[in-house]
């Protein structure tokens, strides 16, 4: 059975408070787009998998980043169901198109398909509040891929309430330089604080609106460290975007079209999405 697990982009982002546990409250509004990833698993019947307690065989291809097999989280979440359920032994066949370090949740949406795989596959028979409980213990934003749909994020990423967005009518551009940028570094140059608006009501207004009112609190810091990222931004509203913003903690940043930009010669040396439909079915 094969899945193609679709990243999200973050409209806003706001770090609010630092919490005991270390992490951070924050509110943003995570919303599907159609760059995806494509999952397979395979039943294999192979002996000599289910003799050595692994249970399954990972292949990764695509856009790979080089890391424990043990960390990955398609890994991971084959991990947390094998621990409650027996399942056979598996070929994982992971391809990666959604870029790595981009702060566009591709690794998250692999972890959460991969739930949703096994539990069709084998009929495991949990309901999507029970693989959202999974998923939420493999990182924050995990459990929305479950549901993916348009959510207003609070808590850590895990609290979440659907909102009605339709961006349809748009072009989505998605930029990813070859950047990297640390989540933990980027949460380390902020300095938590309570937004003047709350985003629920900002997104409520047209998109020609959100330049001036929807922000993400990672841009600054990060683009005084990487200028390159906010020259990105820029030549985004250059081109016609009615919005442009970095997703995350970066470093992908994402523009909103009315009509597809001509970008020739703009981004020859980065990575670059275009998506007419941002609600074609994901």
């Amino acid at each position: 059975m094969i899945r193609f697990p679709n990243a999200k982009i973050n409209l806003g982002l706001h770090v609010t408070a630092r919490r005991e546990d270390g992490y951070h409250d924050l509110e943003t509004v995570f919303y599907p787009i159609g760059l995806k990833d494509a999952l397979e698993i395979i039943p294999t019947g192979d002996e000599q998998l289910k003799e050595a307690e692994k249970g399954f065989r990972l292949f990764l291809s695509g856009d790979t980043l080089q890391c424990d097999e043990a960390d990955n989280l398609v890994v991971r979440a084959w991990k947390l169901i094998a621990a409650e359920k027996q399942l056979p032994p598996l070929e994982i066949h992971l391809l990666k198109k959604i870029p790595h370090g981009a702060g566009l949740g591709g690794g998250s949406s692999d972890a959460a398909a991969m739930l949703q795989l096994l539990n069709n596959t084998f009929t495991l028979q949990y309901s999507d509040s029970e693989l959202a409980a999974f998923a939420a213990r493999l990182g924050a934003d995990c459990a929305f891929f479950i549901h993916n749909r348009p959510a207003l994020a609070t808590g850590i990423g895990d609290i979440l309430e659907p909102v009605a967005l339709d961006l349809s009518h748009l072009t989505l551009v998605v930029v990813k330089p070859d950047i990297w940028v640390s989540t933990a570094e980027a949460y380390a140059m902020i300095t938590p604080h309570q937004p003047e608006e709350s985003l629920r009501e900002i997104i409520k207004q047209p998109v020609s609106e959100w330049k001036e009112r929807l922000k993400n609190d990672f841009e600054a810091p990060v683009f005084k460290k990487f200028p390159e990222i906010w020259q990105i931004k820029q030549q985004l509203y250059e081109r016609g975007a009615l919005y442009a913003s970095m997703s995350g903690s970066g470093s992908a940043v994402y523009g909103l079209f009315d009509e597809t930009p001509n970008l020739k010669g703009c981004f020859d040396k980065h990575f670059v999405w275009i998506s007419e439909k941002l609600n074609r079915k994901i």
